[in-house]
């Protein structure tokens, strides 16, 4: 727990010397904001498909709030609805879960379309289908 503590106390000081020059605390803050948003924006992508979407917003907006306070503020709100949402969800019927992996694989199957994949993934296979591709 001391070697925690020691490190949590080293990271202090040192973001406090960064604090203490203004242009480059402008260029730390900014490159937090970025890499957040990015790491945001991946996991908001990620969502509705099959793997750790939420854990990845969770990290993007962690990511956020150890520099903005609304970041800070967001995160707490987003945790407490998704808990609630989860909670809820568990309790439900296997009817309405089933149609929650209904919907579920319905909005993957068309992002992929969308995206292209499925001509993509048609060519591989000798499937030239006019419907397979995207309508981009």
């Amino acid at each position: 727990m001391e070697a925690l503590e020691e490190v949590e106390h080293r990271w202090k000081r040192r973001r406090a010397r960064i604090a203490a020059n203004p242009s480059l605390n402008l260029a730390y803050r900014l490159g937090v904001g970025v890499a957040g948003a990015i790491v945001l924006a991946v996991g908001i992508v990620a969502i509705p498909y099959p793997g750790p979407g939420w854990l990845i917003v969770f990290a993007g907006l962690g990511i956020l709030a150890s520099e903005f306070a609304w970041a800070h503020r967001l995160l707490h709100w987003v945790r407490v609805r998704y808990d609630r949402f989860m909670a809820w969800f568990a309790q439900q019927s296997t009817f309405v879960k089933g149609l929650s992996v209904l919907f579920t694989t319905i909005v993957v199957l068309a992002t992929l379309w969308v995206l292209g994949t499925f001509r993509l993934i048609g060519t591989w296979v000798g499937l030239d289908q006019p419907w397979l591709e995207s309508p981009l």
